[in-house]
């Protein structure tokens, strides 16, 4: 397909909003896991339960890493857009004026990530996000060849720290019955001057790690998710032979995720987290491709999933805030009973929640509450 043929659009893209509405639902099913223990997680039983294999299973497949990668390639989409909007606004400012009012965004959204980890949900990506959009747009005004090789590049780099800190031993141990587990959640589920020292820690924790592996890996797919817009994946979705490529890969590896996760073995349960994120890739893929087919840039087809990626960001937010005073403060005992099932369950009926919400919202207003701020900011610091 010729990039070339690419234009930019004035008008919103239906296909990308529905993307984005898919990527936001999906991505609360692994974060729901992280709201009582941000830092560990859900604690298996040492004995595990027939559903938490399954439903592992199923996450391995479907659901794990794969809405974190869709999430990175649409951020980077949304950069070359703007982009590409501000050389047809040549004639008002010029280049640098453009360019640092995309800069000024992610500068705002680095903002809202650091107040979002320390303060509410340390699982946070928009400062990562943020951070690695910077970098990527170092690189925007290349060919989709190049902004391929390019992220091939940041990939594969980003996977030597990343499994260098998968292998660090680790001799606690975290099971449901452990009492490591309930130590954790002593912690996790008190006073909030406790919680913030225990943010504080993860945060931390982050600004090393982003640097190292992270924003090269989130880089990359940002980078990915612009080579594919110029060659008008998002409109016209994979041809028939990069699909069966991607649904070879994506079964393969996560078939050796799951094999690898479930093996008891500490270090092939680390190995299978590389695993992970090249599954995440060729998944992620594919849903880019069923939500095109299915939407067909309509904005009546997908309409509730449409709206719920035009509220992507206050959702997010909500997300965290619904989860963290449920599982922290509401029904803090829960995270001593709840079983993936249990887990899945609360997930299944707030995303028909947020599906509702997004619908009703946007029938007065025309985006998100932070969609709004954020715009504001970045208006009157420019």
């Amino acid at each position: 397909m010729d990039e070339n043929s690419t234009a930019p659009q004035q008008t919103r893209l239906a296909n990308l909003d529905a993307i984005r509405g898919l990527g936001v639902l999906g991505i609360f099913f692994l974060n729901i896991y992280f709201m009582g223990n941000s830092f560990f997680g859900y604690a298996p039983h040492e004995v595990q339960l027939t559903s938490d294999i399954i439903l592992l299973t199923c996450s391995n497949f479907f659901l794990e890493g794969r809405f974190f990668s869709l999430f990175a390639m649409l951020f980077g989409v949304g950069l070359l857009i703007q982009y590409q909007r501000q050389q047809m606004a040549m004639e008002t400012a010029t280049t640098q004026q453009q360019n640092k009012r995309i800069k000024r965004r992610l500068y705002w959204l680095i903002v809202f990530g650091v107040i979002h980890a320390i303060f509410i949900f340390p699982g946070d990506i928009l400062l990562s996000y943020g951070v690695s959009g910077l970098l990527a747009f170092r690189y925007i005004s290349l060919s989709a060849d190049e902004l391929i090789l390019k992220a091939q590049w940041f990939i594969f780099l980003s996977l030597i720290p990343i499994a260098l800190i998968s292998l660090m031993p680790d001799d606690q141990v975290y099971s449901r019955d452990s009492a490591f587990f309930v130590e954790q959640l002593a912690d996790w589920t008190g006073s909030y001057q406790q919680q913030l020292t225990l943010h504080l820690t993860m945060f931390a924790y982050m600004l090393a790690v982003i640097p190292l592996a992270l924003m090269w890996y989130i880089a990359g797919l940002m980078l990915l998710g612009m080579a594919l817009y110029k060659r008008n994946i998002f409109v016209d979705g994979l041809d028939n032979k990069t699909l069966w490529q991607c649904v070879f890969w994506a079964i393969t590896l996560a078939s050796l995720d799951s094999i690898l996760s479930l093996s008891g073995n500490q270090m092939l349960e680390s190995m299978s987290d590389l695993l992970l994120w090249f599954s995440a890739i060729a998944t992620a893929l594919i849903y880019i491709h069923i939500i095109v087919k299915f939407c067909q840039n309509t904005p009546h087809r997908l309409k509730l999933l449409q709206n719920v990626g035009r509220m992507a960001f206050s959702l997010y937010i909500l997300q965290s805030i619904v989860g963290i005073l449920l599982l922290r403060y509401i029904a803090p005992d829960w995270l001593y009973s709840l079983d993936r099932i249990g887990y899945v369950s609360i997930a299944i009926i707030y995303s028909v929640f947020q599906l509702l919400l997004a619908d009703v919202y946007l029938r007065k207003f025309n985006q998100g509450p932070l969609e709004k701020l954020w715009r504001v900011l970045v208006s009157r610091t420019s």
